[in-house]
């Protein structure tokens, strides 16, 4: 009797520790077959002209994928790496391999679950079956009080229910031996070249480098949260005067919710704001699971727009809007790929509610700049400024008043660009 093989499609949860999907498929299977497909569809250029990926976080994808290859080879695997739409690679493979199942984590966001639809219709032709699993929220779909289609649009309901009632899922175990099929090609990490973009250059007054991978994501996270519990117990100090910065890790399953929540628990209610964020992408993503685009596109943006919006978002972008804490940040977010949530509120309140411009403009950028780039609290955090979904309430309300004390509180206040560059290939100035 043939062995069974499954075959695990890695997509938005690269990482060994905590993943349902690679522990089911270690227990059920006799081989598992680990597959993450870059597809071109995420590296192509918008109709503005602009790359739907921006380099720096192609970059730490790239690295997050070759540390989940490393991790998997350490347990007696290997990770298969192809270029090419999942649709076509994943059915070649699953041929190839004589697999017996798919499995994946479901996505909510409209493009990533087009392209499952499309993986599952044609393993459906080979009569295969794509197993779907959950394991991108803290909090389990099926442990919510209530059904997705009854999920609150207000967050305070959601969160005070949801607190109530349920209670979070422990992580699941780690497996001790993945056993693979005989890979005679597993593939070569592509280059950022290969994937139409160039390298990107480091910011010399960038205060923080983000390392792709479950590895750099392990040490961040117990770095992270002993700064927080050091801050919390100062006098006149609480945990919103720094930040964690695990969303670039969370945002591509290099680490899951449902690890940093446990590792919250440990510090009582020094963890309570960062687990209030945490809630917060649950909501976003219950928020596409029930309403899909409609959560985003319920009606037009509130505010009229301006007639010269192109000219004054052009400014936003570049960050010469001659606000310094706009600009900085922009200056900040084209230099590093990274900003603080605080500066991304107020950088978006500033350019839908005073400059009057397209928010669905500033998501995109927003898409393309962001190394922690998730489908759902982007365009949930830009849907609720812009005010166009059906929520009550936003936590932004005091986020998006400009702090003047903060305006002189950064190096990139001013205008330095390290993206040009001049025919030597050195740094010049703007």
């Amino acid at each position: 009797m043939s062995d069974k093989t499954i075959l695990v499609w890695f997509r938005n949860d690269l990482r060994i520790h905590d993943n349902e999907i690679l522990l089911e498929a270690v227990r059920k299977a006799d081989k598992v077959l680990p597959v993450y497909c870059f597809d071109p569809y995420y590296f192509q250029l918008t109709e503005t002209g602009a790359h739907k990926t921006g380099n720096f976080r192609a970059r730490f994808l790239l690295e997050a994928v070759a540390d989940l290859r490393k991790n998997l080879q350490g347990f007696g695997a290997e990770l298969i790496i192809r270029i090419g739409t999942p649709a076509e690679v994943i059915p070649q493979l699953a041929e190839e391999y004589h697999v017996s199942e798919v499995y994946h984590h479901r996505e909510v966001a409209y493009e990533e679950t087009n392209i499952s639809e499309q993986v599952e219709a044609a393993l459906w032709k080979m009569r295969l079956n794509l197993k779907h699993f959950i394991g991108h929220t803290m909090y389990h779909k099926e442990d919510l009080p209530f059904p997705i289609k009854d999920i609150p649009d207000s967050f305070a309901v959601f969160k005070k229910k949801v607190e109530r009632d349920s209670s979070v899922r422990p992580v699941v175990p780690t497996p001790d031996h993945i056993s693979v099929p005989e890979i005679a090609d597993a593939g070569e990490l592509p280059t950022l070249q290969q994937l139409g973009l160039t390298d990107p250059i480091d910011d010399p007054r960038a205060t923080d480098y983000f390392q792709g991978g479950e590895t750099a994501a392990l040490v961040q996270l117990h770095k992270s949260l002993s700064i927080v519990d050091g801050f919390t117990k100062q006098k006149g100090r609480n945990a919103s005067d720094c930040s964690t910065k695990l969303s670039p890790w969370i945002s591509i399953g290099c680490i899951s919710p449902r690890q940093v929540y446990w590792e919250i628990q440990k510090y009582g209610n020094n963890g309570n704001l960062l687990k209030l964020e945490l809630l917060w992408r649950d909501y976003f993503r219950f928020m596409f699971k029930k309403h899909g685009q409609k959560f985003i596109s319920a009606r037009n943006q509130a505010a009229e727009l301006a007639a010269d919006q192109d000219v004054l978002f052009d400014k936003w972008k570049l960050g010469e809007t001659g606000v310094p804490l706009i600009d900085a940040a922009m200056h900040e977010l084209n230099a590093t790929g990274y900003i603080s949530n605080q500066n991304r509120q107020v950088v978006a309140d500033y350019l839908v509610n005073t400059l009057k411009g397209d928010w669905t403009k500033g998501a995109a950028y927003f898409e393309e700049k962001l190394i922690d780039y998730s489908p759902a609290s982007n365009w949930g955090n830009w849907a609720f400024i812009a005010g166009v979904n059906d929520a009550k309430e936003s936590k932004y309300t005091i986020a998006t008043k400009l702090p003047k004390e903060l305006e002189a509180k950064t190096d990139f206040v001013n205008t330095w660009q390290p993206s040009s560059i001049d025919e030597a290939g050195d740094l010049v100035e703007a």
